[in-house]
């Protein structure tokens, strides 16, 4: 319930615009502004005890014990302590300020490299005005783009260092502090140091921009790459390549031309130069070690460079040894594996040229029983996942091919995986498919599509590939039209959140694709089938067999019979209390098979004194907290026509009823929920295998009834909302 209630209180957060650049989520709720102003009134050194100095910041495994040789002798340190003038920024943030230590995180380092091109970019990251001069209180703060919302990290400037040098990253001449502070927010981000070894640039880059990401295999690189890349940089992208490895032993294996195997570079550069008669494409890498540099052709020092202009020299910053250097295009997609651009967001972007993506953001859940369908290979379930749809009217301007289309970008992004690292929990393999709406379903987004529409038709586009990783990101052209996004995981019943984003070239429209909540309350008058039924009612003395005609829909045409043993139920109050009730249902079950479904049985587990309670509050007119000859009629009116539907919905004839079914069912007796309601009734009501038996189906329906009911006894001209004080609050819960 707790959790229910933060992530809706979360929602109304983002409503109010927290989570944007401009109003970032402090990170556990640290303030930068009010603790350093406190640490100054104390003169105290702030200490931040929600990422303290201790070895279980440094990790959950390697780095866990302080026993381990990666970690012994390790004290953590404040700058001052290091160096006597200690500087934040010192001239300026550059890319070789920034020099790996002893964690494998070569990834994170690439994308601070790349991020500092852009000052813009990085103050946005870093924030201005930090030091350790004027009012220095040993706290900094910085900004990360983390699922779907930018937050403030607060730390201390405690560092890790081991003889009297920093542990992790350092900057060359070891006296600016900015990248190391930098790696230590994001450590806590992710809830450890170690949780940074290993990674992908490209995740670095989208948290320190909030943009999207595209991979090119260089073995299939697009003849138009270089042009990408080199319009990407000009354009404020961050870039990065790598190499692939076909084994953990290749790990940082050195090559002969001096490039390092699994290890994360970023790329800085894209020029064409002059060369002996003819233009020549290079390109800038730099490999965040600060040293390790390639020595092929046109690497610093080759003899190429004898013929080039000093003028494109001075273009090309043709430096010394910096760990940067140029190489050839055509070396560089035989050399590497793969290349990663980082497409900003509108807001970040200021070019006429790729300024213009338009971005859309969405947060979903997979949950196991409700919105957990898996691929499209589990027909049973798939159509069960949260499903979007993007519209798209605009075809591009100057398409390379000459047709016409509509080119966006969709990113499908799993939450936490590197928090969860220490609970040794992995990545689901997740993508997406993309279907066609049908005609019928055009310009609403108040439908849920269920099989007979997405297991009818083809996918019109899909993922390249379902994968565990933390993202997976394509580039699509389609034709105008509208098109539902479907994001699963590989696998059915696998728990996990997720963002979906989809950036368009021009103007789209999308919208999750969610039924309305409704519900349709008229009580049923006559049933769709006629049934002579043979209740058998468990009495205190005696048992009763009671027939009824579903017609009746008055008191005056209550048969007499009906009258008769509903007054020996009663008693000489002529109504039935709670605990009568309870007793009569649950005869009625234990019966209800041999009456009703011949050669088959329902699975329950008895009413309970709860769902007893739950139907009188919602057919008790009178508030006697008893229920009278009509209220019960009424109520068996309910379960005949529930009774008809859970049979429907037991497909398998096993007595119950599939937790993915529950929404179809819910729709069939007149209540239309979405997936955030559906997934509350799994929770509720559904066992260990996610399968719901009849007195919990009962249940959920009276109580989903009855909640509709005061939902708009409350309600104030269909505005949708109710206000409540905290006493009308708890009056309305408990009851």
């Amino acid at each position: 319930m707790t959790s229910t209630a933060g992530r809706l209180a979360h929602l109304q957060e983002r409503k109010r615009g927290v989570g944007t650049k401009q109003h970032a989520v402090k990170f556990y709720q640290q303030n930068y502004e009010s603790l350093r102003r406190q640490c100054l009134e104390r003169g105290r050194l702030f200490e931040d005890d929600r990422f303290p100095a201790e070895h279980k910041s440094l990790g959950y495994n390697e780095l866990m014990s302080p026993y381990s040789s990666k970690t012994r002798g390790v004290v953590w340190k404040r700058p001052k302590e290091l160096c006597s003038n200690p500087m934040f920024i010192n001239d300026g943030a550059t890319r070789t300020d920034i020099c790996q230590g002893a964690l494998g995180d070569c990834w994170l380092l690439a994308a601070i490299a790349s991020l500092t091109l852009d000052q813009k970019i990085l103050a946005r990251v870093v924030p201005p005005g930090q030091s350790f001069s004027e009012g220095y209180a040993g706290i900094f703060h910085f900004q990360f783009w983390q699922f779907g919302e930018w937050v403030d990290v607060v730390v201390d400037d405690r560092l890790p260092t081991r003889d009297g040098k920093l542990l992790f990253v350092h900057s060359a001449e070891g006296s600016e502090f900015w990248s190391a502070l930098l790696e230590k927010a994001y450590a806590k981000v992710c809830g450890c140091y170690e949780a940074l070894s290993g990674g992908n640039t490209i995740e670095g880059f989208e948290d320190f921009t909030g943009g999207i990401a595209e991979i090119y295999a260089l073995d299939k690189a697009p003849p138009q790459l270089f042009q990408i890349m080199k319009r990407a940089l000009k354009l404020g992208s961050l870039l990065g390549c790598s190499i692939d490895i076909a084994n953990a032993n290749e790990t940082e294996a050195v090559t002969a031309l001096k490039l390092v195997k699994g290890h994360a570079y970023s790329v800085t550069g894209a020029e064409e130069v002059h060369f002996r008669g003819r233009l020549v494409q290079l390109v800038r890498i730099r490999n965040p070690w600060g040293q390790v540099e390639w020595i092929g052709p046109w690497s610093d020092g080759s003899s190429e460079w004898k013929y080039v202009s000093g003028e494109d020299k001075s273009k090309l910053n043709h430096v010394a040894e910096d760990g940067e250097f140029w190489m050839s295009y055509l070396d560089f997609i035989r050399q590497f594996s793969k290349v990663e651009i980082c497409n900003l967001t509108p807001d970040t972007l200021m070019s006429d040229n790729i300024g213009h993506w338009k971005q859309y953001q969405f947060e979903g859940m997979w949950r196991v029983g409700s919105t957990a369908g898996g691929c499209r290979n589990h027909h049973a379930t798939f159509s069960s996942n949260p499903q979007f749809v993007v519209r798209l009217e605009d075809v591009d301007d100057d398409p390379l091919d000459g047709k016409d289309g509509c080119t966006f970008l969709v990113g499908l992004m799993q939450k936490d995986g590197r928090r969860q690292r220490r609970l040794n929990r992995d990545l689901q393999a997740i993508g997406y498919a993309i279907y066609e709406v049908p005609d019928e379903y055009k310009g609403r987004s108040n439908v849920h599509l269920g099989p007979d529409v997405l297991l009818r038709q083809r996918a019109v586009a899909m993922s390249s590939t379902f994968i565990n990783t933390r993202e997976v990101c394509d580039r699509f052209r389609l034709p105008p039209g509208e098109y539902a996004i479907i994001p699963s995981t590989f696998y059915p019943h696998k728990n996990g959140s997720f963002v979906l984003r989809v950036f368009s070239e021009k103007q789209a429209d999308t919208s999750p694709l969610e039924e309305d909540i409704d519900a349709e309350m008229e009580e049923v008058r006559k049933a769709t089938q006629h049934h002579d039924m043979r209740i058998y009612y468990a009495l205190v003395d005696d048992l009763i067999i009671l027939c009824l005609q579903q017609e009746k829909i008055s008191e005056n045409d209550v048969d007499p019979h009906f009258k008769y043993l509903f007054k020996k139920i009663a008693g000489n109050d002529t109504e039935i209390s709670v605990f009568e009730l309870v007793d009569i249902l649950n005869h009625v079950v234990s019966n209800i098979g041999s009456c009703f479904l011949t050669g088959r049985d329902i699975k329950t587990d008895g009413f309970s004194l709860e769902t007893g309670r739950l139907i009188i509050s919602l057919l008790d007119k009178d508030e006697s907290s008893m229920l009278g000859l009509m209220e019960f009629h009424k109520l068996w009116s309910k379960i005949q026509k529930y009774l008809e539907i859970f049979r429907k919905h037991d497909q398998d004839n096993s007595g119950t009823m599939s937790s993915h079914e529950m929404r179809g069912a819910a729709t069939e007796a007149g209540f239309h929920i979405n997936s955030a309601v559906l997934q509350a009734i799994v929770c509720r009501y559904a066992d260990a295998r996610y399968a719901i038996d009849f007195d919990s189906f009962v249940g959920c329906l009276i109580k989903v009834e009855m909640l509709f009911k005061m939902f708009k006894a409350l309600e104030q001209a269909d505005s949708g909302t109710i206000n409540l004080d905290i006493q009308q609050w708890l009056c309305l819960a408990i009851y």
